[in-house]
């Protein structure tokens, strides 16, 4: 009867929540890295240099890092549902007004303040799932909501690159209403989470009795399997102290860098190949495709071995050559070709990751813990596109931020294995190795 009940509650939470949370990511995505397409015409509309995108694409994640770990202890006191459509509603409004910028100093403004308005959104739902999925179901469950960035840029991809050559409409030029029309989903989808997403499995009346009761014990055994462990942090500010976790944060750090520096500025380093607007949008579409399908096999193998280490470090390095490779890349074959080998090893990298943080943290720990992971991490979200620009601006050229950008993906495997090396001397915690 147990191996049924347990096949069939991994089946409903699969179908009831991934859906809907990959959704919610895909609007999310879209909403950050549009930008890399308003700027084929923005940039020159509103004076902006390389550098001064570059600085002002990666101001978002200043503020995201500023307002991450209190938005994500608010979401753990008042429930996901009411603070994810609050998230969603903010970050609509003020991505629609992106529209309205004029010039370096209002853009600058805008990034930051969406950065403020979508904290809290990612680790929310990283901690979300992890109140609801059982440890060995983790990677799995994170993989699919995390395969929701991919697939924005898949289909976004082609979906803004058509947008862009819509003519003028309203007075609005083709960059503005790319904005408000891939704005719009956010805040109608807030109003939809407030409905549909439930805060806690007690509260799951999509349950059956004999499923919600199987899955709190379930989640109770094994948080109080954790806590029996010497290694185990649930209090907000040991969390944030934790050297556990200021070493995730700076291997996802590494894998951010690399993410942002696609989303931002691959369609324009694809641009220069003479593409239209719409073959550009294709382009970049295509490694994404492939980057889900990796991603999606790469977690449930790490679920099934129950090994974390290796499923970080090998992509991790993988993602690093492909830097390396789009760097001394010469024509447009080549360019995507290494896209699609950095897409594939940052996609991969990311569900073993945030695996690691709930075998050594619980409740408000958690909370924190996850937060201060996303935060710190996501500043390699302000460093990868801002060092693009900046040494585009002193070189001409892309090569030279791209190697900067994969060798932050070297020291995250690196700190992958050290992470490692130490849990193991520490056998109580068990942290990268097994997901008890």
């Amino acid at each position: 009867m147990q191996p049924e009940l347990e096949a069939r509650v991994s089946r409903k939470l699969m179908w009831r929540i991934i859906p809907f949370v990959m959704l919610l990511y895909f609007v999310s995505f879209l909403d950050r890295v549009n930008v890399g397409f308003a700027a084929m015409t923005m940039n020159k509309a509103i004076g902006l240099s390389p550098t001064a995108f570059g600085l002002g694409g990666g101001l978002f994640f200043i503020g995201y890092f500023l307002f991450e770990v209190p938005s994500n202890l608010i979401l753990h006191r008042v429930g996901a549902r009411i603070w994810i459509a609050r998230v969603m509603v903010t970050w609509g409004i003020i991505s629609a007004a992106s529209a309205f910028v004029a010039g370096p100093t209002s853009f600058y403004v805008l990034r930051f303040v969406l950065g403020v308005a979508e904290a809290g959104f990612f680790p929310g739902i990283i901690l979300y799932l992890s109140l609801w999925f059982p440890a060995k179901q983790r990677a799995a469950a994170a993989a699919w909501f995390m395969a929701a960035a991919p697939i924005s840029t898949a289909i976004g991809s082609p979906l803004s690159g058509a947008i862009m050559q819509m003519p003028p409409m309203f007075g609005l030029a083709d960059w503005q209403l790319l904005y408000i029309i891939e704005a719009l989903p956010a805040v109608v989808l807030g109003f939809v989470v407030l409905k549909y997403l439930t805060d806690a499995p007690s509260k799951a009346h999509w349950l059956q009795a004999d499923e919600r009761a199987w899955l709190i014990a379930r989640l109770k055994s094994e948080a109080d399997e954790r806590k029996g462990h010497a290694g185990h942090t649930a209090g907000a500010l040991s969390a944030l102290r934790d050297p556990r976790v200021l070493a995730l944060a700076l291997i996802y750090f590494g894998t951010s860098a690399g993410l942002y520096t696609l989303g931002l500025w691959a369609p324009l380093i694809i641009r220069q190949f003479g593409f239209s607007a719409l073959q550009t949008g294709l382009l970049t579409g295509i490694p994404s495709v492939l980057a889900v399908i990796a991603m999606v096999l790469w977690a449930r193998h790490s679920d099934k071995t129950e090994e974390r280490t290796w499923h970080v470090v090998i992509p991790c390095a993988l993602a690093c050559v492909g830097f390396i490779f789009a760097g001394q890349a010469g024509t447009a074959l080549l360019i995507v070709l290494a896209l699609v080998v950095v897409n594939v090893g940052i996609s991969a990298a990311k569900a073993p990751l945030w695996a690691m943080p709930s075998m050594f943290l619980s409740g408000a720990g958690a909370a924190a813990g996850i937060a201060m992971i996303n935060s710190v991490g996501n500043l390699g979200g302000f460093v990868g596109p801002f060092a693009i620009g900046w040494l585009k601006n002193v070189t001409g050229g892309y090569s030279a931020g791209l190697y900067v950008v994969g060798a932050t993906l070297a020291v995250s495997a690196a700190v992958t294995l050290l992470l490692s090396r130490k849990a193991a001397q520490q056998p109580a915690t068990g942290c990268m190795r097994h997901d008890h």
